[in-house]
């Protein structure tokens, strides 16, 4: 009984969470689209392309024109997707309207096209990294890659977002007739995919280090004793010399990879050095669930 009781709780407290995110992640969103890119007609593709066009032909809310778009597309997940993620799509879609029509009362922050393009992208990019953070959806691109998942799991969804956001610029820059839309709504779209990639891996870009020397016992030891960093020895064959050396792996962030180098070379000025990215580091010393 214990432990269904302290599951539930947990289960309470995750939903409650990602209901945090969900909510914030609207609001940030909304911030992007209300005062930044919808007053100078910039798009960030999806749906609220659309919507936008519709905007100034009818002078329609923006937030109720996404949320009547995304209707249907609603209806459809509801047969495709599992339960908890329609609920929290439909959550997500309402929310976002809600928030996008309340703050177009506000006044305008700023008229010039490429602060709104930089400040809106930014906005739209963190809120939908939080919204994608809770496991949920506000409709529009994201939804239809997750229908389109469910009919083909290995459909890239990257590919699908990126052809239905360059046919709704296109539209934008068609009804507007103006070129420097599309040119500031692809800052936009391009800033909100490099938010994500923020939120989601961290802004604490970690970097790999391999050194081959004949003197690696020294460099690992100094290398661990100065940074507290471990290192990998891998058994390597030079093809061209035919002889057999130890390669160390070395792995740190980006202010320790110039002391690494500095250890390595002078204790071998000879080693030879590869410095590549690292995408994305887990375990010790480094960030953990």
């Amino acid at each position: 009984m214990d432990y269904i009781k302290t599951k539930g709780i947990l289960t309470f407290r995750r939903h409650l969470l990602d209901l945090f995110y969900l909510t914030l992640g609207c609001f940030i969103m909304a911030v992007g689209t209300s005062l930044f890119l919808l007053p100078n007609q910039l798009s960030s593709g999806g749906f609220s392309g659309i919507a936008t066009i519709i905007y100034y032909l009818f002078g329609f809310p923006l937030g109720t024109v996404i949320l009547a778009l995304n209707v249907p597309f609603l209806i459809w997940a509801f047969f495709k997707l599992g339960k908890e993620l329609l609920i929290k799509s439909i959550l997500g879609t309402v929310i976002l309207s809600i928030f996008i029509d309340l703050l177009d009362q506000i006044p305008v922050l700023t008229e010039d096209r490429f602060l709104a393009c930089i400040y809106g992208g930014v906005c739209i990019g963190l809120g939908l990294a939080l919204v994608l953070k809770a496991g949920s959806s506000t409709g529009g691109t994201d939804l239809i890659t997750y229908i389109a998942k469910a009919y083909k799991p290995h459909v890239r969804t990257s590919n699908v977002m990126v052809i239905i956001d360059i046919i709704i610029v296109t539209l934008n820059v068609f009804f507007f007739k103006q070129v420097e839309i599309g040119l500031y709504s692809a800052i936009s779209i391009y800033l909100m995919g490099k938010m994500i990639d923020i939120v989601f891996e961290g802004v604490n870009f970690t970097k790999m280090m391999f050194i081959v020397s004949k003197n690696y016992k020294e460099i690992a030891e100094e290398v661990g004793n100065k940074l507290g960093r471990g290192s990998t020895g891998i058994y390597a064959k030079g093809m061209y010399t035919r002889e057999k050396r130890m390669m160390l792996l070395c792995v740190g962030a980006r202010g320790e990879i110039a002391k690494i180098k500095q250890i390595a070379t002078e204790l071998d000025p000879k080693a030879f050095i590869i410095i590549a990215n690292a995408r994305e580091t887990w375990g010790k010393g480094f960030k953990r669930d």
